[in-house]
């Protein structure tokens, strides 16, 4: 299933209209999005999701309006791992994990066996195996970034839209969870997700879209993205750059780029 930006305009109160984006995010590519803060990162993906409306322009899925369907519909096809998750009432990591399964329920059916052990598999394949019982609130950042990436996967989605979703985490878990999206990409699924590091993007995408502060942008293959010019403008940083099996690596320099 594939997920499009036609002539999108994100909204951002006091930014001027930006670069139309014209995006075709496919089934088996992996997006990423690069730019500073306050570039619009967020607020794209999450117009992506159909959370905000575009300044103008829309998005379809699967060729349908976003906008003109509902969200539970949406919400069999399309899972938003956020940068940051605030629990609204007291729940266990099982019963967080089993959110992904509400799109698929009836306002009074109850989840399965085969429900349950998709979220299980999906806790044990985030390393959160045992911590069934206990209570979100008890979990490190990095836990609740794994319990989010674990409840999307229990969603079986086709199109995953990621805002840092190696935030709070440890270099082993980074990797875990930037190679599980890699994997669903093999599999069909689309990717999209918004980064800060350089090398996370130039490692597992296939596909960039650099966002600049005043609204341009451009996007394309990873490899035609990632110029050590391209990305100083975007961050007003010098940068060196290496290559480590077969993968560029951007290192910052002393001076910055003005």
């Amino acid at each position: 299933m594939d997920l499009e930006a036609y002539e999108l305009v994100i909204d951002i109160p006091g930014r001027s209209d930006g670069v139309p984006l014209n995006l075709d995010i496919r089934g088996g590519q992996v997006w990423g999005v690069l730019g500073p803060n306050g570039a619009g990162k967020s607020t794209l993906l999450h117009t992506l999701a159909g959370l905000r409306r575009p300044r103008s322009g829309q998005v379809l899925l699967d060729g349908k309006p976003l906008l003109s369907l509902r969200r539970r519909t949406v919400a069999r096809h399309l899972a938003v791992i956020f940068q940051e998750r605030h629990d609204s009432f007291p729940a266990s990591v099982l019963e967080t994990a089993m959110i992904g399964r509400h799109p698929f329920l009836s306002p009074w059916d109850v989840e399965t066996a085969e429900d349950i052990d998709t979220a299980l598999q999906a806790l044990r394949r985030m390393d959160l195996a045992g911590m069934e019982q206990r209570s979100v609130g008890t979990l490190s950042g990095g836990e609740r970034q794994r319990l989010a990436v674990a409840t999307a996967i229990t969603q079986t989605p086709s199109v995953w839209l990621a805002d840092e979703p190696t935030n709070h985490l440890d270099l082993h878990h980074q990797v875990s969870v930037m190679r599980l999206l890699a994997e669903r990409a093999a599999a069909g699924d689309a990717v999209f997700m918004c980064l800060h590091d350089i090398n996370l993007a130039a490692r597992w995408c296939d596909q960039l879209l650099l966002l600049y502060p005043d609204g341009n942008a451009c996007w394309g293959k990873a490899r035609d993205m990632l110029v050590p010019s391209a990305l100083e403008r975007l961050y007003g940083q010098s940068l060196a750059s290496v290559e480590l099996h077969g993968a560029p690596v951007f290192v910052p320099t002393e001076s910055a780029r003005r």
